[in-house]
């Protein structure tokens, strides 16, 4: 229940409280015996000093993101930083090299001064986000351009982008499901189904090129 559909969409809530110091574990927000998955607080769900606590946490995980997107190796460790680069590699190996032609593709997009990245994913946010970071994919997606679906569905999602960006730009949708496919077709968005390497490959020839 704690889950948003977006980074932003709790900080009407927060009151702007400096953190530094604040002591999450202990301002009751979380029953003790609970997981953490389950907001069972203390206080009113839902009421007012509840959605500040949860606020709070969606800030900070702001600001994780922010200040590591760009060393995901900083915010492990190094023991972990090492096992990740390693699990990294052999994933690699097993997918010849998925994510470093998906990257050169996204990175390319992102260099351009009018162009963004925009992720739309079933997964929940805070998982979707820790899943963000650790394939390195932060340089190329902001925080704020990172939508899940979980609880209203990529179409809704893909509503949410075009009140915020306009209708005078353009969209294009890059995936391999039905579902972001159906939801691009009723916005009269392009879409580029990926769903092998020679699909990630033309994708990043016709930016390269420019035809996109």
């Amino acid at each position: 229940e704690c889950d948003q559909v977006h980074i932003d969409d709790v900080s009407s809530d927060d009151n702007g409280q400096d953190l530094s110091t604040y002591n999450f574990s202990a301002d009751g927000f979380h029953a003790a015996a609970t997981s953490a998955n389950l907001c069972l607080a203390t206080g009113v769900r839902g009421g007012v000093d509840w959605m500040r606590k949860l606020a709070f946490r969606y800030r900070r995980v702001k600001e994780i993101y922010t200040t590591y997107k760009n060393n995901v190796g900083g915010l492990l460790g190094p023991a972990k930083r090492e096992a990740w680069l390693q699990l990294r590699a052999e994933i690699e190996a097993l997918t010849d090299s998925w994510l470093t032609l998906a990257l050169k593709a996204l990175t390319l997009i992102h260099s351009r001064s009018n162009c963004v990245n925009i992720l739309v994913t079933t997964t929940q946010l805070i998982p979707a986000l820790a899943k963000v970071l650790l394939y390195g994919l932060g340089v190329v997606f902001p925080i704020e351009n990172i939508y899940s679906a979980t609880k209203i569905g990529k179409e809704s999602c893909f509503e949410r982008v075009i009140q915020r960006f306009g209708r005078k730009v353009v969209y294009i949708v890059i995936g391999d499901g039905v579902e972001e496919e159906q939801g691009s077709k009723k916005h009269n968005m392009p879409f580029w189904r990926i769903s092998s390497h020679s699909d990630l490959m033309a994708l990043h020839h016709a930016l390269d090129l420019e035809y996109l």
